[in-house]
């Protein structure tokens, strides 16, 4: 009887366990929707529309101002391109050549730490470990190659100048490649800990992936240490989202109550939203987002299943989703072992309004035109004398419209400050 008691408690544990968990799954409430884009589901290779095509283990994806696609199919050894009709297309790779155009080149298999594109629609993508190059992929397919002294670069993004960012995951380091060519250490002094600070005086712990905004931050998933930090142009890191060594259970929540499984891809929507992929010790996979202001809720998919369904976000599964973009108003997904491009899209559901509920109502503000990423002080005052703090905002966009919700009776006047 003691030892089915024993065995009773541990069933008990392990349930309240598995309940706790998904109670720290919150998902977004704007009627997500996940669909395939293309891909059948078969691992293979073959060009055509839609589902009917096949992929080898996409792990990365990247998108053009035209709202093409350009996907990294690992095994497969090609970067193929999905028109916004879903037409699947090679755009590189497949060749004998280390140089050249397109299809006549031969790209370097599973070794691709890492893709990104930049404004003038020019690919990049780092390889490694045993020979570390850095690929140049134009608008036409024309391709180049790099040499880089680095040890294992995993992560790459651009800035609005052209400016590269790639980690380097044994280094420890997170190094600028300058449009001039230069390669510099931009943040990390490489000793493999956790410190915030400026450039050399701190310090990553094998960090991965990485994203820009629209302010030229760069988001580094920093993944010995289990959080997301953030390097803004001045070299200053912080850390942004995340739990300091966690990583079980993964919960959504505010900032640093928020905690990360395995961060394979990240990037930025055009609101200052934080979106990527996260692995819950290879038993779940789920698209997540964080907001600018440190939000972290689940978009789509399940900390607790891989699988793959279609559906709104809290039924939608996944299986190692991977590389995640976002073009327009849709994210689109690498979803890896699935052998499928996924697209989430946000539908929100339409209601009738009876003319007794309509009103009309305006609202005072004001709108600032400032730094991305900052944050501000909103004043107001009835007299332009006496100043009283509204409101405290963190910048997503510039301009921005700020609208008092408050009841204002008589004049008002505004005032907005950048905080340091």
């Amino acid at each position: 009887m003691g030892e089915l008691n024993c065995y009773l408690r541990q069933i008990l544990a392990i349930c309240c366990l598995i309940a706790a968990q998904a109670e720290a799954q919150i998902y977004d409430t704007n009627n997500v929707v996940v669909q395939t884009f293309a891909g059948s589901g078969f691992y293979g290779y073959l060009d055509g529309v839609g589902q009917l095509t096949t992929f080898n283990n996409p792990t990365a994806i990247v998108a053009d101002s035209y709202a093409n696609l350009f996907v990294w199919d690992s095994r497969n050894s090609m970067i193929r391109k999905i028109a916004p009709d879903s037409s699947v297309t090679t755009f590189a790779g497949g060749g004998n050549q280390t140089t050249g155009v397109g299809t006549n080149v031969n790209l370097p298999g599973l070794s691709f730490g890492g893709m990104t594109i930049d404004r003038n629609a020019t690919i990049w993508a780092i390889t490694f470990p045993s020979s570390v190059y850095l690929y140049k992929i134009t608008s036409d397919a024309t391709i180049t190659r790099i040499s880089l002294s680095l040890s294992y670069p995993t992560g790459i993004c651009a800035d609005s100048l052209g400016n590269l960012y790639i980690s380097d995951a044994v280094a420890n380091k997170i190094y600028r490649y300058n449009t001039d060519g230069m390669l510099t250490v931009f943040a990390g002094s490489g000793n493999p800990t956790y410190a915030d600070g400026n450039g050399i005086f701190t310090a990553f712990y094998l960090p991965r992936n990485l994203a820009t905004d629209a302010a030229d931050n760069i988001y580094v998933w920093d993944s010995g240490n289990n959080l997301i930090r953030r390097i803004d142009q001045n070299q200053n890191v912080t850390t942004f989202a995340g739990k300091y060594q966690i990583n079980y259970p993964i919960t959504d929540g505010i900032g640093t109550n928020a905690s990360f499984g395995s961060v394979a891809g990240m990037c930025l929507d055009s609101f200052g939203n934080l979106i990527f992929t996260d692995s819950a010790l290879a038993t779940g996979s789920s698209v997540r987002k964080i907001s600018a202001t440190t939000n972290v809720v689940t978009l789509a998919g399940s900390f607790a299943q891989n699988s793959y369904s279609n559906g709104v976000g809290n039924l939608a599964r996944f299986n190692a989703a991977s590389g995640v973009c976002v073009s327009g108003s849709t994210i689109y997904v690498a979803d890896t072992s699935n052998q499928r491009i996924r697209q989430i899209s946000f539908n929100p559901s339409e209601q009738l309004v009876s003319p007794a509920n309509l009103q009309l109502s305006t609202y005072p503000g004001l709108q600032i035109t400032g730094t991305v990423g900052r944050t501000y002080r909103i004043e107001a005052s009835p007299d332009m004398t006496n100043w009283n703090t509204t409101a405290t905002i963190l910048l997503t966009a510039s301009p921005y419209l700020w609208l008092d919700q408050n009841p204002v009776a008589g004049s008002k006047f505004y005032r907005a400050f950048l905080l340091p």
